[in-house]
């Protein structure tokens, strides 16, 4: 677990996969908000406090998380005064999306069957044809994760940002870079070359 004290209001934290399975904690619990989650965040403010003078008490507290391609986590907690200065800790955490202009995207998918239900969410949903989204797209299989990568995304998609909400309750957002997506063109394991969700949907889902 690292610390990095960006300002007296903010403050940065990186936690590896070691310090998740040490909390009984995996990706995608970590993700949900569960009694764990609430626990570690608690463990968090109370090191942060005690080594880096962080004091969160009488404030609000907004976390966003994201995921690294290394499989860490990042942490950044902003701490606000509160009007009433509420005497509860208040998390306000929001999961990470891409920025609307971004031209390709990598999701990561901690098991097969969590990519198919996203699949599935989508052959039923009203966000339209998804194939409209990108002109390629990608599933990969390394390391015990699914990876989706969307290339050429279409950025003036009318349902593109429902899409990126809509995803990221069945898989985490990577950030992208060239170095990653190398890696896995590389040696993961391609499980669908192009057309990722019609052909999931059509072979996958029942």
């Amino acid at each position: 677990m690292k610390f990095e004290k960006i300002n007296d209001d903010k403050i940065k934290i990186t936690l590896s996969s070691a310090d998740l399975e040490a909390n009984d904690l995996d990706l995608h619990s970590f993700m949900s908000d569960s009694s764990e989650t609430q626990s570690l965040f608690l463990s968090v403010l109370d090191k942060a406090e005690k080594d880096y003078g962080f004091i969160t008490d009488n404030y609000q507290l907004k976390v966003e998380t994201y995921a690294l391609d290394n499989g860490t986590f990042m942490l950044t907690i902003t701490r606000s005064r509160s009007k009433n200065e509420p005497e509860r800790k208040k998390f306000k955490v929001s999961r990470k999306v891409p920025n609307m202009s971004t031209a390709s995207l990598i999701y990561r998918f901690n098991t097969f069957e969590d990519f198919c239900n996203f699949a599935e969410f989508l052959s039923t949903s009203e966000l339209g044809n998804v194939d409209k989204i990108s002109k390629s797209s990608l599933l990969y299989s390394y390391n015990d994760y699914y990876y989706l990568i969307f290339n050429d995304v279409n950025v003036k998609y009318p349902n593109l940002r429902s899409f990126y909400s809509a995803i990221t309750e069945f898989g985490t957002y990577i950030e992208y870079s060239d170095a990653l997506a190398a890696k896995l063109h590389e040696t993961a394991t391609l499980i669908i070359k192009n057309h990722v969700v019609k052909v999931a949907t059509k072979y996958f889902v029942k």
